[in-house]
């Protein structure tokens, strides 16, 4: 059985709260935050210009190859100013939970990503993450902070 893994990103935004909320849970601005090569597009229509618990949103993505992926996530939790939580329902992993959370502090807000996912396929999803999934990832949160700090500055 192949095993869970987890990261964690922590980053420092000099925005306030309610900046960084609406626009860190706005589903429209997930592709601004998303890699181009991802080919990341939003299949589905909003319910709202904010996230809700329920609220189901629907990808295509082509991470490997071009080859494109559909890929839906609930958000299941939203603690208003504090933290969201979207699951993978259909997609590419057996297991995708991602949480956002966000906290002011002096300068500005502290955005951290926690994300606990599993592959399929057993020991076969263990190598695939070793070879390619761990690193990809791990570059598409590194573009995410690099377009977070263009977008909003560099905390002090």
């Amino acid at each position: 059985m192949s095993k869970v893994y987890s990261f964690k990103t922590v980053q420092t935004i000099p925005v306030s709260l309610e900046k960084a909320w609406e626009f860190f849970s706005s589903p429209k601005n997930l592709k601004e935050i998303t890699p181009d090569n991802l080919g990341f597009v939003i299949l589905s229509k909003y319910h709202g210009d904010t996230m809700y618990p329920g609220q189901l949103i629907e990808y295509k993505v082509s991470p490997v190859l071009g080859i494109p992926l559909y890929w839906m996530t609930e958000i299941t939790h939203v603690a208003d100013m504090q933290y969201f939580v979207d699951e993978q329902r259909f997609g590419p992993y057996s297991l995708w939970h991602h949480q956002h959370h966000f906290k002011a502090v002096d300068g500005g807000v502290e955005m951290t990503d926690i994300i606990h996912y599993k592959l399929p396929c057993w020991f076969l999803g263990d190598i695939a993450n070793t070879l390619l999934v761990k690193r990809q990832l791990k570059k598409i949160f590194s573009f995410r902070y690099k377009k977070t700090e263009a977008l909003f500055g560099k905390s002090i």
